[in-house]
């Protein structure tokens, strides 16, 4: 999958959400998400194609065995992606070590390639988390005993909508907690700069632990909703509606979640690398009213990247072993 066309500085899509913040934050955003849709079409596309090849090769067996052939390079992909926060720390140690604006450029240079990377690992990891997503539905159907969903059933109807909105709500919940996390991090800097003498001058040193504190008990404490409603639905409607109503859950998710992921991991990269090509530099450099204006993007790009685009992955893996696990119960309803 081509991420980097869409992700890399040196390509237009990049450039041109670049550009659109020389007329302000909001031009920003909406090329961003404009171009975060557009980048979806192709790997998907892709995707069905492989799909539809290993199903005419070796039918169910075929769709697993292209899973298990992704997931043999992961160590490959990790080793991959953690190129990019590692960059990207070293680019945060050169400016607070005041390393000079050369390592600064070079470590920047770094921290985009880094972006671009991130960006493909994530490409992989989602398409590896569909295919994995779409034999596991498979195996759902067996344990079933579900020959076909039949989509003029009401039950299946309504299972494909819960499970087309369920990557939606799931984002939202993620994107939230980082805006609450994000709130309270804000509020308490801005207690350490009125409260800790020389602190604001650089005399004093920060209260580092009380912002690690306020970090990990936001992310535990925030996704423990997402987690439990991933776990909970397919459950629920297994009991209610019965085994189809699943098969249609997960059908709903698998075609929303997949796209939804791969526009907000593409997104979000590429307003961080529209950030980092003006502060090379271009449209007026870093400080310029442009620059302002990427950084908004950058803002809203990070939580679409890190947080809730990966998250996805697990929202149908967790979807769809949870069904497979209670599939029993939900034929004993039918008993």
């Amino acid at each position: 999958m081509r991420s980097s066309g869409y992700t890399s500085s040196d390509n237009p899509p990049v450039r041109a959400i670049a550009k659109s913040s020389q007329t302000g934050p909001a031009t920003t955003i909406l090329t961003g998400l404009a171009i975060g849709m557009r980048s979806a079409a192709l790997p998907i596309a892709v995707i069905c194609g492989a799909i539809f090849l290993a199903h005419q090769f070796a039918d169910v067996y075929g769709v697993a065995i292209a899973a298990v052939g992704m997931q043999s390079v992961a160590g490959i992909i990790v080793a991959l992606d953690a190129f990019g926060p590692i960059v990207d720390n070293a680019s945060g140690i050169a400016e607070m070590a005041a390393l000079g604006p050369g390592i600064r450029r070079t470590t920047d240079a770094l921290d985009s390639v880094g972006n671009t990377t991130k960006a493909i690992c994530k490409g992989f990891a989602i398409s590896d988390a569909g295919f994995e997503t779409i034999a596991l539905f498979l195996v759902y159907m067996f344990h079933a005993n579900l020959e076909t969903v039949v989509l003029s059933h009401s039950s299946v109807i309504v299972g494909l909508l819960i499970g087309g909105i369920l990557p939606f709500l799931f984002s939202g919940l993620c994107l939230q907690a980082v805006g609450k996390m994000a709130f309270q991090m804000v509020e308490e800097i801005r207690r350490q700069f009125k409260e800790i003498p020389g602190l604001r001058e650089g005399r004093a040193q920060p209260d580092y632990a009380q912002c690690v504190d306020i970090s990990t008990a936001a992310a535990l404490r925030n996704l423990f909703t997402p987690g439990l409603i991933a776990i909970a639905v397919p459950i629920i409607m297994g009991l209610t509606l019965g085994p189809e109503s699943v098969g249609g859950l997960l059908m709903g998710s698998i075609v929303t979640a997949f796209p939804l992921a791969i526009f907000m991991a593409h997104a979000g990269t590429a307003w961080d690398n529209a950030k980092k090509y003006i502060e090379e530099g271009y449209l007026g450099g870093k400080g310029s009213l442009s620059h302002h204006a990427a950084v908004v993007g950058d803002t809203v790009g990070d939580p679409f990247k890190d947080t809730a685009g990966p998250s996805l992955d697990v929202l149908m893996t967790i979807l769809t072993t949870v069904s497979i696990l209670f599939s029993p119960l939900f034929l004993r309803r039918l008993s």
